[in-house]
């Protein structure tokens, strides 16, 4: 058995472990696991699955959360400390997935919920009062 093999058998062994998996996904493990490690020794480049866009960028803010298209979390709004984390601001964010440039990061949920707190709370009028 080649050694690449022996390896993949040891780390999907040891995952198995760990959780209850299904004969499938313990052979489907094993070959990919295999793969990767014949393909890492034979110095072949590595490709990530998750190197594109996890989802598409028109279906990513939704009715009650907005996915982070970078690492494909789900949020009520994307914060900068969450765009941050990638490196990225909400302008570059913007421009890099092809929103427009005031498009909000927020779900649009949170978007109508604030949006109908602000007409309840009437500050304009509360501004024309105090001149």
């Amino acid at each position: 058995m080649d050694d690449y093999l022996k390896e993949a058998l040891e780390i999907v062994k040891a995952q198995a472990s760990v959780r209850n998996m299904t004969e499938e996904e313990i052979t489907s493990m094993v070959k990919k696991v295999a793969e990767g490690i014949r393909g890492i020794s034979e110095g072949a480049p590595v490709v990530e699955e998750g190197a594109g866009p996890a989802t598409d960028p028109k279906k990513a803010i939704k009715e009650k959360s907005v996915t982070c298209l970078e690492c494909g979390k789900t949020f009520k709004i994307l914060t900068k400390k969450h765009l941050a984390t990638h490196g990225v601001t909400a302008d570059e964010y913007r421009a890099k997935y092809g929103y427009k440039k005031g498009t909000p990061l927020v779900s649009k949920s949170l978007q109508r919920e604030r949006r109908t707190k602000m007409k309840d709370m009437k500050l304009w009028e509360k501004r024309k009062k105090a001149k």
